[in-house]
């Protein structure tokens, strides 16, 4: 066992003391602390081609990454393990009147003495063994102990036949730029330096799934996730005429009710199940007050995957969403039948009908409708719309789509179903390859080593259930399954884009081992320390041990 405790601790303290909240200069200044940390090391000054401080691409923000890697001198094997984690952290605001101590550690638990805390946090500041502080837990623990291995193996590389890749990356907590730009680094190293990638490993922090959960989580794989979004038109009239009109907000509602929660909507593999989908934001599109009801109404949806793709959601959504239109008309109807016995006003039959598309399917169809001037026009208008700095991917997505819809020959209502965000891919990791073989194997056989020497269990599920830069390392999903997520976002090639090529030629199964703590991304952020600065490291090492010296 590596006694790496001290010095573990010590990397993450100098990590935490670096404010490096998402798209803020911290995340530049992290990123050049830790290059000259790194560059201290005997090795790197000998080796200073081994480490490099690369800036983002595609990227609005000044931001980098850290990549360096260690060559094993035990033999001539190119079989490489990457170990990676991000530098960046979510806001401190939450803080409130101790924010100027968030990143300092002991100032902050010798404040939160003097504050009503729930028991199991005062038990944990009373115990000497937990550390709170924002990024102790997501995850610059975790980037400490991939640093105390950088460190190990640049002083012991006789010990290693292979090499091991470190992957500090920023942009984790946003837009994930900081992967995907590494993507690049690694496809070079690999063919400059022959490397044979058969490994990554996350070093992202896990938590209970439930309260009194006393397990220690180690993952293979992850969850992926998509935004599914929904443009709602319907038809317009003035509230005095209310049912002369369709008001687009209460399709938005009854796709809501259809949606929200439901189990249908569970992607269960391998004996573990997605939370179902819930929604992020629902919002009408009227610039102002009027007594007009809306043209058009917004919402997305947080949408977890295991086994299904892209294309399986949209399929799943698109029949929802049909079940949800036609309810909402149905009720309307009612309503509106009910209101005229009771006004004596006449009832006439709506003769509005559910209509569904995709954001592909309204393309090509506009597209077979108006030719070339109406894919040059919308081109256009990207361009221009993209120079808009106030708009979120999701919001200018939906803009997109609203401007599509103007060219609608037929505007009776509908809604267009789409993706407005980064997808997350997920990855599965089921020993097919020889590759997911060894590394499920090397974990097995490290948590059976390590588990006599820690109290709590151990135990390995198979997918990562947070959103974390696994996801741009490898691809389970089949072209087609891409395709249906590139060509229903309406941001694709404007305000997003990913790569995939990139990830197809890294392609290497990646676990999760990361360490354990409560309330990430919440002012009572914490970690365990035994776990995460002991067990995480010494667990990691072995895995990289028998992947490389087999």
């Amino acid at each position: 066992m590596l006694q790496c405790r001290e010095d573990v601790l010590t990397f993450t303290k100098q990590l935490v003391n670096i404010e490096s909240v998402v798209n803020t200069k911290g995340e530049k200044l992290i990123a050049q602390s830790l290059f000259n940390m790194i560059s201290s090391l005997p090795y790197f000054s000998e080796n200073p081609s081994q480490l490099v401080l690369e800036q983002t691409l595609n990227d609005d923000q000044e931001r980098y990454n850290v990549l360096a890697f260690v060559k094993g001198t035990k033999g001539n094997s190119n079989r490489t393990v990457i170990l990676m984690g991000h530098i960046d952290t979510v806001g401190i605001d939450d803080f409130n009147q101790l924010k100027d101590k968030a990143c300092f550690p002991e100032k902050l638990m010798e404040s939160l003495k003097s504050e009503q805390l729930p028991a199991s946090a005062k038990e944990h500041l009373d115990s000497g063994d937990w550390l709170f502080g924002r990024g102790v837990l997501d995850m610059k623990s975790g980037v400490a102990s991939n640093l105390y291995l950088l460190n190990y193996y640049s002083l012991h590389p006789e010990e290693l036949d292979g090499n091991i890749v470190l992957l500090s990356e920023c942009d984790e907590e946003d837009s994930s730029h900081g992967v995907l730009s590494a993507l690049k680094t690694l496809k070079r190293w690999k063919k400059e330096h022959g490397f044979d990638y058969v490994a990554a490993i996350n070093a992202d922090f896990v938590s209970p799934r439930y309260e009194g959960d006393e397990n220690r989580y180690i993952y293979k794989g992850t969850v992926g996730k998509l935004l599914p979004s929904f443009f709602i038109t319907g038809a317009e009239t003035h509230v005095g005429s209310a049912f002369e009109g369709l008001d687009p907000n209460f399709i938005a509602a009854e796709l809501t009710r259809q949606i929200n929660y439901n189990p249908e909507l569970c992607n269960e593999a391998f004996g573990e199940t997605t939370v179902p989908p819930v929604s992020l934001k629902q919002t009408d599109l009227k610039p102002s007050y009027t007594v007009q009801t809306a043209l058009s109404a917004y919402v997305y949806y947080n949408f977890f995957i295991h086994s299904w793709s892209p294309k399986d959601v949209l399929d799943k959504l698109k029949e929802q969403a049909y079940i949800a239109f036609n309810n909402a008309l149905t009720s309307f109807e009612e309503r509106y039948k009910q209101y005229s016995a009771m006004s004596g006003e006449p009832f006439m039959q709506p003769a509005w009908k559910p209509r569904v598309f995709t954001y592909e399917e309204m393309e090509q169809l506009l597209q077979e409708e108006n030719g070339d001037i109406f894919t040059t026009h919308m081109n256009e208008f990207k361009e221009k719309l993209s120079t808009n700095t106030s708009l979120d991917t999701r919001m200018f997505a939906a803009r997109v789509v609203e401007a599509a819809w103007k060219w609608m020959k037929d505007k009776n209502p509908a809604i267009i179903l789409f993706y407005s965000s980064l997808y997350s891919p997920r990855i599965e990791l089921t020993g097919k390859t020889p590759d997911e073989l060894a590394l499920i194997t090397a974990l097995d056989e490290a948590v059976e080593e390590i588990q006599p020497h820690y109290q709590h269990p151990i135990v390995t599920r198979n997918f990562f259930p947070y959103i974390s830069d696994m996801s741009f390392v490898a691809l389970s999903d089949d072209e087609a399954g891409i395709n249906a997520e590139t060509n229903n976002n309406p941001s694709w090639g404007t305000k997003l884009f990913v790569d995939y090529q990139d990830i197809r030629d890294i392609n290497v199964p990646v676990i999760n081992i990361g360490p354990y703590g409560l309330d990430a991304h919440k002012k009572l952020e914490r970690m365990e320390m035994t776990y995460s600065l002991e067990v995480v490291p010494n667990l990691t090492n072995l895995v990289i041990q028998k992947l490389l010296n087999h």
